[in-house]
């Protein structure tokens, strides 16, 4: 290779040359760029374009945007008409001075491959400009060069235009609630991804990326596969509520459900040169859709066993009742209680109640200022919940009746508690009167909490009629119930 010295072939090159780094500032000019703008070398390295020459018009900003093209793209940048006024040095008078250019930017790279720098070459087109603005013949009859000035100023005008539509369009797709991408050639590079893309991935880089190498994770799913279908023969795939998992901005794996459809990009000859992606993230969609479907189901199998209590209970009330009017009473209570257990639960949407909820619930009836009730937030499964919820309306019947309440001196005392093996227990103590007799048989009150809390809840029962009153403890295994909020 010859012997070129390249700053010396720079410093002569007769038309106006200079270099900037990524902030604007000058980093090289040549002698021609000198004489142009009436400065010296020594005046503008390191010192910013825009402290030098300010201009805060259209013409300041379409500069900027030229130049941040080039260091975003990576690619040559042309200006083919922009009036920009220099300030004259004080030697020269000072003030500012009209003048006209045109201007290529082209990027320069650094050792490792990144664009660090932009040179512009730049003609100045004043003079020519001027002398059009002066003449006063048709237009027809101007010079070549005066033509050629009017016609670049025409194409810069046109090519802003473009460019303001093509940002306008960009900016839809960005912010377009869908997912968008544009992937090309047969490896599926993305060359655009907007905002809903960008989180769906999790916030990951893709640009410049091949699929495969930008989400590892969607091998094996199928994804690519279609891709590479629609690149080849240029039909079209899509798919509505696919399952996908992707990775989380947090580096986890998570399912994702999603409308999409894959469509072929073809260049003006026709050909497939890529990929344009589109869709919409249905993730909460399906698994709202899905937990209806629990819902029913979970509501189908609750109203058979609804269904079942009802007609166990009116059977045995019916048969113990000592006449018609006390077994209405009975079974009209047992259904009410029944009925508020259902209105707590379908206020969570059957997941759960607290045992705080159903004992207000179970005892708005009683006298509040003779009895106590206290214990943790203990959250109830459904099943527990109206397990429990019959329960004490069993017991707080009884006490109205016959214990505790019944009289104007008993009181009740209700506390519950999560033990060291986690599970419930009830402690329920009447005091204040004590019945003559303890019950020589046992009623269906008694049998159902037994048949409840024994069969239902796999639990245990231990009532005893005391002196002063009845004492019952109940006992409900934590897996038959659900832990305390505490420790959800």
């Amino acid at each position: 290779m010859p012997d070129i010295d390249f700053r010396q072939l720079f410093d002569r090159l007769p038309s106006p040359y200079m270099i900037l780094d990524r902030n604007c500032r000058y980093v090289a000019a040549n002698g021609a760029y000198e004489a142009a703008v009436m400065r010296s070398a020594e005046e503008l390295v390191g010192r910013n374009l825009f402290d030098i020459f300010p201009n805060d018009g259209p013409s300041g900003v379409a500069l900027r945007e030229s130049f941040e093209r080039v260091f975003a793209t990576g690619e040559a940048d042309t200006i083919a008409y922009i009036p920009y006024d220099i300030p004259r040095p004080q030697s020269l008078g000072g003030g500012m001075e009209k003048r006209y250019w045109t201007a290529v930017h082209t990027p320069l790279t650094n050792r490792d491959g990144e664009v660090a720098y932009l040179a512009q070459n730049t003609v100045d087109v004043t003079e020519m400009v001027r002398l059009r603005e002066a003449a006063s013949l048709p237009y027809r009859s101007f010079s070549g060069e005066t033509q050629l000035v009017e016609r670049a100023r025409e194409a810069e005008t046109a090519h802003r235009s473009l460019l303001a539509e093509s940002a306008e369009f960009r900016r839809m797709f960005e912010q377009a609630p869908g997912f968008i991408a544009v992937l090309s050639g047969p490896d599926h590079v993305f060359t655009f991804a907007n905002d809903a893309y960008v989180r769906l991935i999790g916030g990951r880089e893709v640009i410049g990326k091949a699929v495969g190498s930008a989400l590892p994770e969607v091998a094996g799913q199928g994804f690519i596969e279609m891709l590479d279908h629609v690149y080849s023969s240029g039909e079209t795939r899509s798919g509505e509520g696919t399952r996908i998992v992707l990775q989380t901005q947090h580096g986890e794996m998570q399912e994702r459900f999603l409308d999409f459809s894959y469509d072929a990009v073809r260049d003006l000859d026709g050909l497939v040169t890529g990929v344009f992606v589109q869709g919409m993230d249905r993730t909460e969609a399906v698994r709202t859709l899905k937990h209806q479907r629990l819902l029913l189901d979970e509501l189908n199998h609750r109203v058979k066993n609804t269904l079942a209590t009802v007609q166990s209970m009116a059977k045995q009330t019916l048969r113990a009742a000592p006449n018609m009017q006390a077994a209405n009473d009975d079974l009209e209570g047992r259904i009410i209680a029944l009925s508020k257990a259902h209105n707590l639960l379908s206020q969570t949407a059957w997941d759960s109640t607290t045992m705080s909820d159903l004992v207000d619930h179970e005892f708005a009836h009683l006298d509040r200022a003779r009895l106590a009730a206290s214990g943790p937030d203990v959250l109830l499964n459904p099943k527990a919940s109206i397990a429990i919820a019959m329960v004490l309306h069993e017991l707080s019947t009884n006490a109205a009746k016959y214990g505790a309440l019944s009289g104007d001196e008993g009181r009740l005392d209700v506390v519950w508690q999560v033990g060291a093996d986690g599970d419930l227990v009830i402690d329920w103590h009447e005091t204040g009167r004590a019945l003559s007799a303890p019950p020589s048989k046992a009623g269906f009150g008694s049998r159902m909490i037994n048949a409840v809390v024994r069969g239902e809840l796999d639990g245990s029962v231990n009532a005893s009629y005391e002196t002063d009153g009845l004492v019952c403890k109940l006992v409900v295994p934590q897996l038959s119930y659900i832990r305390t909020r505490d420790h959800a």
